[in-house]
């Protein structure tokens, strides 16, 4: 299912976090990895042959180091490589990906509260929103630090969520890991304190959304399958029960998206991102980008 992936890193704690988290994935797939470190425009001295320069690129070659040595230390193969782009950092990252036919980008990232979180996201957020790849998240406190074994799967019966299904079932079947299949009722969605037959209306319609998630990992051969139908905030609720049952990974669908709307406030994918402890692995719709 993963053969490849791709961890990019700064040296910072956050991407340690992901570089760990890769190779426990990597080994739980038998999969190689690649590690890139991204120098952006900005970060180069206008005379690249410049004693400046070098010691940026010995800088970003020494990071790669460590994740080289860490790979080695686990028996997984890596291929490193510091990368020279005038585009963004998120793109160079996205394009490497593309290119070399990487199934799973594995970003750190941090927790912010604040204004900050609604405006300029991060470049893992950027990475998220563009990536044709599933993005897999990390926080820097709480890596992918065992073998996957509990699998959150978020659906609404969206085109999106049908997406993240198809991963989440493929994954926890290989995996031999347990699925936990959730459908949110948001309740302000109806008006005043909600109406008994919209809250009931909604209700169903989640409920048939599940089940059909059911029947697909069953017929997979997924060996533990638990649904449920939540009424609530989707994002609190979905925290709430990933932390009630100590989920390894929590799987969701994501739109790619540009203009404006990118730097407002987030999807309910991205806040799950920003305000979870755990691992999130996104996954976009085909062509979004």
């Amino acid at each position: 299912m993963y053969d490849t992936l791709l961890v990019p890193t700064d040296g910072s704690d956050a991407a340690e976090a992901a570089a760990e988290s890769a190779l426990v994935l990597a080994r739980q797939f038998d999969a190689s990895i690649h590690a890139v470190h991204v120098l952006g425009r900005g970060d180069l001295p206008a005379d690249v042959e410049s004693e400046a320069a070098a010691e940026l690129t010995d800088a970003a070659e020494a990071t790669l180091s460590t994740v080289a040595d860490l790979a080695a230390d686990s028996g997984v193969a890596v291929t490193t490589q510091v990368l020279e782009t005038t585009d963004p950092i998120h793109d160079a990252i996205v394009d490497y990906a593309i290119d070399n036919t990487i199934d799973g980008i594995v970003m750190g990232t941090h927790g912010r509260t604040g204004i900050s979180r609604f405006v300029v996201g991060s470049v893992t957020e950027r990475t998220l929103r563009v990536s044709p790849k599933p993005v897999l998240t990390v926080h820097e406190n709480t890596p992918l630090d065992r073998d996957i074994e509990t699998i959150l799967l978020p659906t609404d019966g969206s085109s999106t969520a049908e997406v993240a299904s198809e991963q989440a079932i493929a994954l926890a079947a290989a995996t031999d890991a347990a699925l936990h299949v959730v459908h949110v009722v948001d309740l302000t969605v109806a008006w005043g304190e909600g109406s008994p037959v919209v809250i009931d209306a909604l209700r169903e319609e989640g409920r048939q959304a599940v089940d059909d998630v059911v029947a697909r990992a069953d017929d997979a051969g997924v060996r533990s399958v638990e649904a449920s139908v939540l009424n609530g905030t989707p994002v609190r609720a979905l925290l709430d029960y990933a932390d009630d049952r100590a989920i390894d990974l929590v799987v969701m669908g994501t739109h790619g998206r540009t203009g404006l709307n990118r730097y407002l406030l987030g999807s309910v994918t991205e806040r799950v991102v920003r305000l979870g402890d755990g691992p999130v692995l996104a996954v976009s719709m085909p062509d979004d980008r």
